[in-house]
């Protein structure tokens, strides 16, 4: 064995050397005080430079050092988050766009997860990520009693709704939705279905009321006539049983608020001989990663959570900041598959 191998057995090599502000300013071809910014939540970075930087951040592996900024600001850098419904996939990708907006600007999560969405414990929830000294806190609470709940925190600790239907944070999220169920709803009446039936969310979530307000707009614009919705839960299981129940002797087309419904009403569909699209297409919203394997591909709305999660992390950085950050909207966008086509030729 030679001297080098046994000084390289002795000594190992050194820990490699922790990336710093200017490693990712190189990266992404900016300067050292746009990463700052950028690090910062800083609303005056324009959109694709902030991009760059984030992903330079994640390729270097850049960590903001805490520690110091927390001596200099008296902040913890940590932001809280309460949330429920996890499991629904809006909510779980909503989680995940914050996580990584935080991680990206040095902020680390204190997360809450109810195990039931009421307004006490949301605001039971609130107060404790208060006394942990977290600097503002992210609901993601779609009903209307635990959004009330955010607002009166609010007023004394700095909270963002996630994705803000209805209230602060990401205000014109509602309208992007309704634009989004009318666009869904208008794609059915121009393949010619005479009328379109609605399979809604729950009444107490902003969400389920903007694509039922999208839904109703489309047909009342062109003079179509409305039928009487029929909820469910969200759930696939509820899609089923309200499609299971319901006359189908003049649906031609259904338009589900979400995609697991959707799922739901399509195996309905199937056991009662009906077949999607030649006898009733079908239409969802949100774009499950599985909906292109559904049978058939379904045709649905899709929304980008994650950046919403994003921006919430965003303009909440920006109160804490004393800056205004204007969220924009995500605009969900339609895709087109093949679980939708014009109305059968009567016979």
């Amino acid at each position: 064995m030679s001297a080098d191998s046994d000084e390289r057995s002795v000594y190992p090599d050194a820990e490699p050397r922790v990336p710093v502000l200017a490693d990712v300013a190189q990266l992404a071809g900016v300067s050292q005080q746009t990463v700052s910014r950028v690090v910062r939540g800083s609303p005056s970075v324009a959109r694709r430079t902030r991009e760059r930087v984030e992903a330079a951040i994640a390729e270097v592996g850049y960590r903001p050092n805490v520690a110091a900024r927390t001596l200099v600001t008296r902040r913890s850098h940590r932001i809280g988050v309460v949330a429920a419904n996890a499991a629904l996939y809006g909510a779980a990708m909503t989680l995940q766009g914050i996580q990584e907006a935080a991680r990206t600007t040095g902020y680390s999560v204190s997360l809450v997860m109810l195990p039931e969405l009421t307004t006490a414990g949301v605001q039971e929830a609130l107060e404790d990520l208060r006394a942990q000294y977290v600097d503002g806190a992210i609901a993601v609470v779609p009903q209307d009693g635990a959004q009330d709940a955010v607002r009166e925190v609010d007023a004394a600790f700095p909270c963002v709704l996630a994705p803000g239907l209805d209230g602060a944070g990401v205000t014109d999220a509602y309208w992007a939705e309704v634009a989004a169920a009318r666009a869904a709803t208008d794609h059915l009446l121009g393949l010619g279905h005479r009328t379109v039936h609605h399979l809604g969310g729950p009444g107490d979530w902003a969400e389920s009321r903007a694509r039922s307000t999208g839904w109703r707009t489309a047909l009342v614009e062109r003079a179509r006539v409305v039928p009487r919705p029929v909820r469910g839960d969200w759930t696939a299981a509820s899609g089923h049983a309200a499609v299971a129940d319901l006359p189908l002797t003049e649906v031609t087309a259904l338009f589900a608020a979400n995609d697991a419904m959707a799922l739901g009403a399509l195996s309905a569909l199937s056991a009662r001989g009906v077949r999607v699209p030649d006898d009733v297409s079908v239409v969802g919203f949100d774009d499950v990663p599985e909906a292109a394997y559904y049978a058939p591909p379904l045709t649905t709305v899709r929304q980008d959570f994650s950046e919403i999660g994003r921006r919430c992390v965003r303009v909440l950085l920006g109160r804490l900041h004393d800056r205004v950050v204007e969220p924009g909207t995500v605009p969900p966008g339609l895709v087109v598959r093949s679980s939708t086509a014009p109305p059968p030729v009567p016979a």
